[in-house]
């Protein structure tokens, strides 16, 4: 197949399931609500299952190979299969899977941390990213006696009610710009929630001093992700930045960043690569090597709400597989290869990717544009980059692009993340960056019709 210039029938049926995929999904659908363990699966119509991945590359059960740009939703920094975690991991094992009682390499990756990024004194170890944010939020209520906490709209934080708020919120009910709704991400969420939760729009200095002001009383803390993927993949301003920041400082309301995702930005994460100064850091994804895990970090201050030297602590956190051998193995492995010379590898690969589809783009003429940092991307059906949530937001016709968009990446042997940042890995080559570009010109040529009827989000 010709890459970039996938057209026919045959390479639309290349970019949907194969038979083997079509009849293991026939199964789950007999065990899980709706074929799936996760709703982030997508399906067109069916699921692709994957066989194995090795390096920057994945196998389906069909047999056939796909560019991963999804890493596991950003998680796969490293690759598939990266000979140093397997080894490690293979080692560990042989020693044991998980204990009760604490292990030094738990403490080898806490020190990794404290080192690396800035404003980490202490750690705690969980196992997911979500668990990281609950119990930084947690902490914060612990630390100031406070219970609300404002977020930005359109972020996603996790799974825990409170950031959940607004996380899925449309035009016909996020309200007004100078006061964003608090919308519940599901039925049946309780009110008194959604009393609790300020929200924020991203990159709107004035609403956020006057909105962090007014209710500051009540605001145990602000949660931030430096650049939220859901929210565009779109830089925050400096004038941003500080506007929360200081905000935050004068009233007394800690600073989370979410870096979860966004640690993969830079050696020391993205709120150093943006001069955000928090006072706690949530973390996940690449930090495991991937294998589950998630940490808690900050000042030294705020972190000792989780010290139980002296007795019963003010915030108890457990966790049967928190800290448990494999991750901190992987994790510690995985995080050692990210080196400088790493980091450098990513950005010039990132760079030259959104360069590439910025001059495709001009060239086309087309109203489309390309957001992200470091090792991370998102194309957008708009001409103008969004500076939030509200702005990336696509129309239905933007929307029914973008999925064209992924279905024609696939049918090129590319998996593109539909509606999410794509992310690079360290064993990708310049040669797998040109492919990416060239895929998307070949797709700017064969949609020129839904391209020029592209309707702007209103």
């Amino acid at each position: 197949m010709t890459r970039g210039r996938a057209s026919s029938n045959k390479a639309t049926e290349y970019a949907r399931a194969g038979q083997g995929s079509k009849d293991s999904f026939a199964r789950a659908r007999l065990v899980f609500p709706d074929g799936t363990s996760r709703v982030t699966v997508e399906r067109d119509p069916e699921p692709v299952y994957i066989e194995r991945g090795s390096g920057s590359y994945v196998f389906d059960i069909d047999g056939r190979r796909f560019l991963d740009l999804n890493c596991n939703f950003t998680t796969l920094i490293h690759g598939h299969a990266f000979a140093p975690v397997v080894e490690a991991l293979t080692d560990q094992l042989q020693r044991g899977n998980c204990f009760a009682n604490p292990t030094r390499g738990e403490i080898a990756l806490a020190e990794l941390l404290c080192d690396r990024i800035p404003r980490v004194d202490r750690v705690r170890f969980v196992n997911t990213g979500t668990e990281a944010v609950l119990f930084a939020v947690k902490a914060a209520r612990a630390f100031t006696g406070r219970s609300r906490i404002a977020k930005l709209e359109g972020a996603y934080h996790g799974a825990y009610d409170w950031v959940e708020v607004s996380q899925a919120a449309t035009a016909d009910n996020w309200g007004d710009p100078a006061s964003p709704k608090s919308v519940p991400l599901y039925r049946g969420v309780p009110e008194s929630v959604l009393g609790e939760v300020v929200v924020l729009r991203f990159n709107d200095v004035e609403g956020a001093r006057r909105l962090l002001s007014l209710h500051a009383r009540d605001l145990a803390a602000v949660v931030l992700d430096p650049m939220p993927s859901r929210g565009g993949l779109t830089a925050p301003s400096p004038e941003f930045i500080a506007a929360v920041q200081q905000t935050a400082r004068d009233n007394g309301v800690l600073l989370i960043a979410d870096e979860v995702l966004n640690l993969r930005q830079s050696f020391e994460g993205a709120a150093a690569r943006y001069g955000l100064v928090p006072d706690l850091v949530t973390m996940g994804k690449i930090i495991g090597g991937g294998l589950p895990i998630g940490a808690i970090g900050g000042r030294e201050d705020v972190m000792k709400v989780f010290d139980a030297s002296a007795g019963r602590p003010l915030l108890p956190q457990g966790g049967t597989f928190s800290a448990n051998p494999l991750s901190m193995t992987a994790g510690l492995v995985s995080m050692r290869h990210l080196d400088h010379a790493a980091f450098a590898h990513l950005e010039v690969l990132g760079n030259f990717v959104r360069h590439g589809i910025s001059r495709a783009i001009e060239k086309k003429g087309v109203s489309l544009c390309v957001t992200g940092a470091a090792s991370l991307f998102r194309i957008h059906p708009m001409a103008q980059p969004p500076i939030d949530y509200r702005d990336a937001f696509p129309s239905p016709s933007g929307a029914a692009l973008m999925k064209e968009l992924t279905r024609f990446f696939a049918s090129n042997g590319i998996i593109l993340p539909y509606g999410a940042a794509a992310a690079l890995s360290t064993p990708m080559t310049r040669a797998d960056a040109e492919i990416i570009i060239e895929v998307f010109e070949g797709f700017l040529d064969n949609r020129q019709n839904q391209l020029d009827g592209i309707e702007v989000q209103k």
